[in-house]
């Protein structure tokens, strides 16, 4: 069995080979990043957690979404928790968490600070990145089933990675970034519905640089602390297997497949409506849907008749209705307390059923729309299908669109495609 720290810091610290693929996506989950990120500057906990940090009037070192300057530390645990606050940000199902908004605050914040290139910022996010994900697999579901946050664990030792790889960290130097983040790495399921989990995403983002910045400085703490009889797996109910969790390391990108979030709600209502987007349901001709979906959903996403705008992104009946009446899921401000009330959704719910079927993988959903007309048709949808690059690229640089505008979407993906400075991108944090 191959050692998880020694192998993930040679793959950290080392020459790498990286694919087209791999690259363009980590530029659209940087674009993608930015645009949720400004999105959800004026939700309360970015408000909350931004006059905190700047209330201490530290050093202007990296840009903070919404406006103003801190220190790298404060400035991670600001752009993390502001980018989660719509939870609206990119999921890989097999990291069982979010990557960009634990590593992308900390890679930028550092690479703004450094005065370093868009290249640079870049590879060193998707080598964070990968290791989250390669973490997460490690820690596998229990650790999540348990009640562990893995955006805020796993993520924890990408951003700690991210940062030392811009910092030029040896091996040596890797395990030790990665020993540390150990003892930090944090956070709990229990805040889920609360201001406390965009805020775990900050918390891995800031333990990361903080990590980093310390080992840069000599700080030495058990290289070892990932594995072991008191390591952090085994404390944190994973450890699942090494070689499976590392198999293609460096050869294989794990994070070509993250998921982005192509509707403002609920990742587990994604399928449904990808399938009902296949079907291209309209209102006017629907008798009725049904809706099969994993058994998991049933209690996270089958809210049946929501009276909010958070609800109503917790609802099968709610968004599919939405869809079919042509409310764009896309948008967040679709979801509200009116968008509840509108008696055209309650009415359509009211022809949605929702079922379980453990033969459907999370990722899946099955629609059987019975139109007026008599006729059956039906569609099921996996968020893991290969999606052709083209495809995602327009659909991520259209969602951006619809976020911040098209001009300043088209601006940004041109930065990240073309170079540039990691500061000027620092700077459309802002409006």
């Amino acid at each position: 069995m191959r050692d998880l720290t020694t192998s993930l810091a040679a793959f950290a610290a080392g020459p790498v080979t990286t694919s087209a693929q791999a690259r363009i996506v980590t530029s659209l989950s940087a674009l993608d990043w930015i645009a949720v990120g400004r999105a959800g500057a004026a939700e309360p906990v970015s408000s909350t957690v931004r006059d905190l940090v700047m209330g201490e009037e530290g050093a202007a070192q990296a840009h903070l979404f919404g406006g103003g300057a801190a220190p790298l530390r404060a400035a991670a645990l600001v752009n993390g928790t502001v980018s989660h606050a719509l939870d609206y940000d990119d999921t890989h199902f097999a990291h069982i968490g979010h990557p960009s908004v634990a590593v992308l605050p900390a890679a930028l914040a550092v690479t703004e600070w450094d005065d370093r290139i868009l290249v640079d910022l870049l590879e060193a996010a998707l080598i964070g990145m990968e290791t989250s994900i390669r973490i997460g697999l490690w820690l596998g579901r229990g650790h999540y089933q348990v009640g562990f946050h893995q955006t805020a664990t796993a993520g924890a030792f990408g951003a700690a990675v991210a940062v030392g790889r811009v910092f030029g960290f040896d091996e040596k130097q890797m395990q030790n970034v990665l020993g540390l983040t150990a003892t930090r790495a944090a956070g709990l399921k229990t805040q889920f519905g609360t201001m406390g989990k965009p805020y775990n995403a900050g918390l891995a983002s800031s333990a990361g640089v903080e990590a980093a910045l310390l080992v840069q400085r000599g700080f030495e703490a058990n290289a070892g602390a990932l594995e072991g009889q008191y390591g952090f797996g085994s404390t944190h109910q994973g450890a699942s297997d090494v070689d499976a969790a590392l198999d293609g390391l460096g050869e294989k990108w794990l994070f070509e497949s993250v998921s982005h979030k192509l509707h403002a709600c609920c990742h587990g209502l994604h399928a449904a409506l990808e399938a009902a987007r296949d079907l291209d349901i309209a209102e006017p001709e629907v008798a009725e849907i049904r809706i099969k979906t994993h058994p998991r959903w049933m209690s996270v996403c089958n809210q049946v008749a929501p009276t909010t705008g958070l609800g109503a992104k917790f609802s099968y009946r709610t968004v599919i209705a939405m869809q079919a009446l042509g409310f764009d899921t896309a948008l967040p401000t679709n979801y509200s307390k009116k968008v509840c009330a509108n008696p055209r959704i309650t009415s359509l719910g009211d022809r949605i059923t929702v079922e379980a079927d453990d033969t459907l993988s999370e990722t899946q959903a099955h629609l059987s729309l019975l139109r007026r007309d008599g006729v059956r048709r039906e569609a099921t949808h996996d968020l893991l299908a290969p999606v052709s690059l083209a495809d995602r690229e327009d659909r991520v640089r259209g969602k951006a669109a619809k976020l911040i505008g098209s001009d300043e979407a088209d601006a940004i993906w041109s930065m990240l495609r073309t170079g540039g400075r990691a500061r000027d991108l620092a700077e459309r944090l802002t409006d």
